[in-house]
């Protein structure tokens, strides 16, 4: 069995194991990456061989960890990346080219209708009826988008979304809200089956999801970090955040939104940001915690765009795609029957 794992921000992970009696055998660990002592190698294969196969990445990361000698220096990856990568080896979970992937950037539709399509093409990237797509969004009219689980009144002030021209929508992903002013944002969505991101837990994901994206801005001079669990972020403050929505027939959606440019004081007026979410944050000021790409790179937002599609094809074959009539009609049903109605809207007070 083989397992690759590409550390985000990181080295490439290789595993090659055999399965004996239930338990992990002939185990060897390869990559890119930098290990010292050399030898750490050799006890790092010896920790994984006669492991249950059963074993998941803490119990694997646990047994590399402990047999590392005093003063080992990992570098380029962790033994989290070691179980994941045997995780999927054991799984046999494909790579981003095993797929066919294609590219969607189409005409403005409302925020409601992009959150209708990203259920619709989740749900048929996992019924296999559409290759797995990455979809930028473009919008023409400004909205709240606020998650699954958040609560209305306690994220949204009406008078004040009413007074700037937001609209209020939900989606299906967790997380929270999104400011979706014209032009001031970048959004895209991932719709991908489970089997990419077999082997890993719900938080590597998020960070291998979204690694393309950081090659992206650091392209663009922008040091580009991921923190943990779903911020992308540069030294200079945070640029976005992804979510995720997991659907029962094994489709994944990952949506990221990057502040493109931002009203700092509609932002405080629009949405309820409380003193507490920010108390981790080191201030006081949600507008201070985000610092745009416009203000990083000084260029045009569609040319931030542009390089995202240049890179997502570059690294993994991706071409042009389109949405078809009948994924529109669909995504039209949706809206008409969920995403505008207020029960969605108000499900969680």
């Amino acid at each position: 069995m083989h397992g690759e794992y590409k550390v985000p921000g990181g080295k490439l992970v290789v595993v090659d194991l055999e399965e004996r009696d239930g338990r992990i055998a002939e185990f060897h660990l390869a990559g890119d990456f930098f290990l010292e002592p050399d030898d750490a190698l050799l006890d790092i294969d010896a920790a994984v061989n006669g492991l249950p196969v059963e074993s998941d990445v803490a119990t694997i990361a646990a047994a590399v960890r402990a047999a590392l000698p005093d003063g080992a220096q990992l570098l380029g990856f962790t033994p989290e990346s070691v179980g994941t990568a045997v995780r999927r080896a054991l799984v046999t979970a494909p790579g981003w080219r095993d797929f066919s992937w294609e590219i969607v950037h189409e005409a403005p539709v409302s925020p409601r209708m992009n959150l209708a399509l990203d259920e619709v093409l989740t749900a048929r990237v996992g019924d296999g009826r559409r290759n797995p797509t990455l979809r930028l969004w473009e919008w023409n009219e400004s909205a709240v988008v606020i998650g699954s689980f958040q609560s209305y009144r306690n994220e949204v002030d009406p008078e004040g979304a009413a007074r700037h021209g937001f609209d209020v929508v939900r989606r299906i992903s967790g997380g929270g809200a999104m400011l979706m002013a014209a032009n001031s944002i970048v959004t895209y969505s991932l719709y991908v089956p489970a089997s990419l991101v077999a082997g890993m837990t719900f938080a590597d994901s998020y960070a291998f999801l979204d690694d393309w994206v950081l090659q992206a801005l650091r392209s663009l001079g922008i040091e580009a970090t991921y923190q943990p669990l779903n911020d992308i972020a540069s030294p200079q403050g945070k640029i976005g955040g992804a979510a995720q929505k997991r659907l029962a027939n094994g489709g994944v959606l990952h949506h990221a939104t990057l502040s493109y440019d931002m009203d700092g004081q509609v932002m405080t007026e629009v949405l309820r940001i409380g003193r507490e979410k920010l108390s981790d944050k080191g201030t006081v000021s949600a507008a201070k915690r985000v610092d745009p790409l416009r203000s990083q790179t000084g260029l045009p937002r569609d040319a931030i765009i542009e390089r995202f599609i240049d890179t997502f094809a570059n690294l993994y074959g991706a071409v042009p795609g389109h949405i078809t009539e009948e994924e529109y009609a669909e995504a039209q049903a949706l809206v008409d029957t969920k995403f505008s109605t207020d029960a969605w809207l108000r499900r969680v007070p």
